[in-house]
């Protein structure tokens, strides 16, 4: 089919609605969907490309959340180029592009939120307030119009792939949440729409982050299993680079994402960090080796 362009929920849901009843088989046509904000990258299209090889009609949403931006954030800073967005999904085979205005996500007097409460309040969560609130709330209503079978997302927002998929366990909500491998730069750094952002030597200076996670992987390769140890050495890593200002360095359970004293089994180290006036987040998820001995300070 010709991609289409699709701007209110009223004809996304119809769109939904049409693709089940064409299938052959007797559940329609499987959607895959990927929410994204736009300013499309190959870390995007590489999960509209996993979404195409498990289902038969890909949806792509492109829309700038407001919800999820705090007053002192870059709401309107954020990379927007709708007409590159629209030639590579066209590209890469998408069959619709929901790109909804905030008028019609949030209706006048809109005053319902979806919260999550143990994995929100650490990380992310916790040097944002509000912002996986924003988050939930406008992937719930994402999921509500699109009605997909699978939504996909990048482990590059490790803690915003935790969170959704509490969120849909804990709803009932009756679709998959596939992750998918960070995709990276050449230099290491993730791939982010923000990266657009960066002046070129902050863009450089960024490779720091991924230098960073490896050398706490190889750390806990090699039985170093203090988090403090770990963060020390990232922290005396990034704080060399002239343009990083640490956000946030922390290493907490994979699951729970509570912070950890000591990496005893899989523990996913995040760090947020500025550069500039762009703030860049990234992770490694890491788990003792077996047959290595932990060191304990």
């Amino acid at each position: 089919m010709d991609m289409q362009v699709i701007r209110t929920c009223e004809e996304m849901r119809a769109f939904s609605a049409e693709q089940r009843k064409a299938g052959r088989k007797k559940a329609g046509r499987t959607i895959g969907f990927v929410p994204t904000m736009g300013a499309l990258h190959e870390g995007h299209y590489s999960l509209v490309r996993r979404a195409r090889a498990e289902n038969d009609v890909v949806v792509v949403s492109i829309f700038v959340n407001p919800t999820q931006f705090g007053p002192n954030e870059d709401f309107h800073r954020y990379p927007r180029d709708l007409d590159a967005d629209l030639a590579g999904c066209k590209k890469e085979g998408v069959d619709a592009v929901f790109v909804p205005e905030a008028a019609d996500m949030y209706a006048a007097g809109f005053d319902t939120y979806v919260t999550q409460e143990q994995l929100t309040g650490v990380m992310c969560g916790a040097s944002r307030p509000g912002h996986f609130r924003g988050v939930l709330t406008v992937c719930c209503k994402l999921f509500n119009v699109v009605s997909p079978d699978a939504a996909y997302f990048g482990q590059k927002d490790y803690q915003q792939c935790q969170v959704i998929k509490r969120m849909a366990a804990d709803l009932n909500l009756p679709l998959r949440i596939v992750v998918c491998p960070t995709v990276r730069e050449p230099s290491g750094l993730a791939m982010s729409s923000r990266n657009q952002n960066l002046r070129h030597i902050e863009r450089v200076d960024a490779a720091c982050l991924y230098e960073a996670l490896k050398l706490a992987k190889q750390g806990v390769a090699d039985g170093t299993i203090s988090a403090y140890a770990l963060i020390c050495a990232m922290e005396e890593m990034i704080g060399k680079v002239p343009t990083a200002k640490i956000d946030y360095i922390t290493i907490g359970d994979a699951e729970t994402l509570q912070p950890i004293d000591f990496i005893e089994g899989p523990a996913v180290i995040a760090l947020a960090v500025k550069f500039g006036k762009t703030r860049l987040i990234d992770n490694m998820v890491v788990t003792p080796p077996p047959g290595v001995k932990p060191q304990r300070p």
